[in-house]
């Protein structure tokens, strides 16, 4: 028998979008749930079919447009990765091209075309597994995740790609803004590398990152005593991605 040929399969665009929420110092993670089938009022990553009229960069930049309202850009994304198992979705023959957005601020969320809610989760570990959670709704990252498709696998694709570049080219910190204290910084590195924000050293975090950090003055502050030092990331860690 011969085998079933798909000329024409699905693309979609899926966008882990990041942020940094201040109050709970974590990195965040948008999730949207679902009005409709497969995997209704399953939790999961924005995402949109790719036009016949635009690129898939082009595509990335409207669904961030269309989900929250804000126009990005080119260097607030990247592309990840491109995900192709053929039983990612049950119905349809559909691959995905995944992205990441990286924004300094949290916008108000209102749920778009074909989802309910909309919701900022924050991104952290409990017993060494990273986890997404949002007051009481916990989602782990394994492959029992309730996250829709294999959209646990995107994310912890992204989590790798992000973990392996903190030394190099920590593009993840553009969630903090353009600039920012070395501690805001080992907040996001800590939940990262699954550690306690103190054993992350702050002397040797500095020593350590002086390539990729460039002092720019001090924070304004109301607290007494010294007020802590602002950084900002290099040119040379703020790729010119074409999204």
């Amino acid at each position: 028998m011969s085998e079933k040929i798909v000329a024409r399969p699905l693309i979609t665009i899926a966008n882990i979008i990041w942020s940094f929420n201040h109050k709970t110092h974590l990195p965040q993670i948008l999730l949207i749930k679902r009005a409709c089938s497969p995997f209704k009022n399953h939790w999961a990553l924005p995402e949109t079919l790719l036009r016949s009229n635009e690129s898939a960069n082009d595509a990335c930049i409207r669904l961030i447009k269309d989900k929250i309202g804000v126009l990005i850009p080119n260097s607030a994304s990247e592309q990840l990765a491109t995900f192709t198992d053929p039983n990612r979705v049950v119905s349809d023959r559909a691959l995905a091209i995944a992205y990441m957005t990286f924004l300094p601020t949290m916008p108000q969320l209102k749920a778009g075309y074909g989802a309910t809610e909309a919701r900022w989760f924050n991104f952290s570990f409990k017993e060494k597994k990273f986890i997404l959670q949002n007051d009481d709704i916990i989602l782990n990252l394994n492959s029992e995740s309730l996250l829709a498709f294999d959209h646990h696998q995107i994310i912890n694709t992204a989590i790798i790609r992000i973990k392996n570049k903190l030394n190099y080219q920590p593009t993840i910190l553009q969630i903090l803004g353009p600039t920012f204290t070395l501690r805001q910084a080992r907040e996001v590195y800590a939940t990262f590398l699954r550690k306690n924000i103190d054993q992350i050293d702050n002397s040797n975090f500095k020593k350590t990152h002086r390539k990729i950090f460039k002092e720019v003055g001090t924070a304004s502050t109301k607290q007494s005593g010294r007020p802590p030092k602002l950084f900002k990331l290099a040119e040379t860690c703020i790729p010119n991605y074409t999204c």
